[in-house]
């Protein structure tokens, strides 16, 4: 399929060719699901973690004699019914992290992008460069009109990068590094020129 290609100032100067098989493949719901899932499950840490009675300090000697007083039985005040005392089946720290089959991770993106591509949410942009300033990137943003947008290159350009981390509507990704997260929940997807060469030839089937 073809879509029009933008300029820095948001005017129409072309056209550029997005693979079908990447732009235009059956949209997988689940696959997407799984997608996300497995982004929100990897930004976990697991370091959450709760001290059992074996590990919080103190109530080493029995509160009060076993029998004779009355009250219950209690042989520390480290128990967990003590207050102070330890957690029964507290969190552990654990590994969260979910690895998707390389295959179906990348028939995952190839029905991202075609859910982007058929919501009309892929702009193309020449290939640019930018002298690091915040209102260079944020004018691009409004020419484009990006309410909530991601810029993907093919390329660490770091003046991009620097200006565009000012910017709430606005994140950069890096053609290898994508977060789906960042792809899906974006309103806008802004892909530079090389950058659509790039995907083309990653996410086409058959690789």
């Amino acid at each position: 399929m073809k879509v029009d290609k933008y300029s820095k100032d948001g005017k129409v100067v072309g056209a550029v060719e997005l693979s079908d098989a990447v732009f235009g493949a059956e949209v997988n719901d689940t696959l997407i699901y799984e997608l996300i899932k497995s982004a929100n499950a990897n930004l976990r840490q697991g370091t959450h973690k709760t001290k059992t009675r074996t590990e919080v300090s103190g109530g080493g000697a029995k509160p009060w004699r076993q029998k004779g007083t009355g009250r219950a039985r209690q042989g520390s005040t480290r128990a967990p019914q003590w207050r102070g005392g330890g957690t029964i089946f507290g969190p552990v720290p654990r590994d969260y992290r979910i690895d998707m089959p390389k295959k179906l991770k990348q028939a995952a993106y190839r029905s991202l992008f075609s859910l982007k591509a058929k919501n009309g949410e892929i702009k193309v942009i020449e290939d640019f460069t930018a002298g690091g300033k915040t209102k260079e990137v944020a004018n691009l943003g409004k020419a484009l009109k990006i309410t909530k947008g991601v810029l993907v290159s093919d390329s660490d350009d770091l003046p991009i990068k620097r200006a565009i981390r000012n910017i709430a509507w606005f994140v950069f990704n890096n053609v290898e590094r994508l977060s789906s997260r960042d792809i899906f929940f974006s309103k806008q997807v802004v892909i530079t020129e090389s950058a659509v060469k790039r995907l083309n030839d990653k996410y086409a089937k058959g690789e």
